[in-house]
C-alpha cells in the first residue's frame, strides 16, 4: 500500500511538471518575441532610415500599410503640379522672348493672345507656383520620415484597455438630485 501511494504520487508530480513545461514552450517565444519587436531602441531610427531611403519605405517597416498610398499620393500630386507649372513657366518664357525678337504673333493657343507685360505675370505666376510645389513635396518628403520616426516610438508604448475613464450619471436619492460622476480604474 505504501509504494502504491509513491508510485501515484510519482506519476502526478511528473505528469504535471510535463504539461507545465509545455505550455510554457509554446507560449514564451511569441511573448518574447512581441516583447523584442515593442522595445527594440533602434527601431525609430531604422524607421527614419527605411523612409528616407524609400518614402513609404518606414511605415512599411511599422506596420502602417494604409499612410503609404496617402504618402506617393501627396508627392506624386505635388510633383505633377511641379512640372505642369514648370510647362507654363517655359511656354510663358519662350512666347516673351520670341516678342522681344519682334514676332508678335504666334500659334501657341495657350500663351499667344497675352501682351508682353500679361507674360510677365504669368511668368512669375509660374515659377511661383511651381516653387511651391516644390516646397511641399519636399515638406512631404519631410512629414514621411517624422511620420515613421514617431510611429515607430509610440508603438513602444503600451496602449491597452486597462486603464479606463467612465463618467456616469447617478442618481442621489437623499438630495434627490442627479449628479456626475467620474470614475478612472487601472487593472493590473
Amino acid at each position: 500500500m505504501f509504494s502504491k501511494f509513491y508510485i501515484i504520487v510519482f506519476c502526478l508530480f511528473f505528469g504535471s511538471l510535463q504539461a507545465q513545461t509545455d505550455s510554457l514552450k509554446i507560449a514564451l517565444p511569441k511573448q518574447l518575441e512581441q516583447y523584442a519587436r515593442a522595445t527594440d531602441p533602434l527601431s525609430p531610427s531604422k524607421a527614419a532610415f527605411y523612409s528616407a531611403v524609400l518614402p513609404g519605405l518606414g511605415q512599411f517597416y511599422n506596420r502602417s500599410y494604409w499612410k503609404i498610398p496617402l504618402v506617393y499620393g501627396g508627392m506624386g500630386t505635388s510633383l505633377y503640379f511641379y512640372i505642369d507649372n514648370q510647362k507654363a513657366y517655359n511656354r510663358a518664357r519662350n512666347e516673351y522672348k520670341l516678342r522681344l525678337r519682334g514676332i508678335d504673333q504666334t500659334d501657341n493657343p495657350k500663351v499667344g493672345r497675352y501682351t508682353k507685360d500679361q507674360l510677365i505675370t504669368v511668368q512669375r505666376n509660374a515659377q511661383r507656383n511651381r516653387d511651391l510645389s516644390l516646397f511641399i513635396t519636399i515638406g512631404i518628403y519631410i512629414l514621411n520620415i517624422v511620420d515613421a520616426n514617431v510611429d515607430a516610438h509610440l508603438q513602444q508604448f503600451n496602449v491597452d484597455e486597462d486603464l479606463s475613464f467612465k463618467p456616469t450619471l447617478e442618481y442621489n436619492p437623499v438630495i434627490n438630485q442627479n449628479h456626475l460622476n467620474l470614475n478612472v480604474s487601472y487593472r493590473f
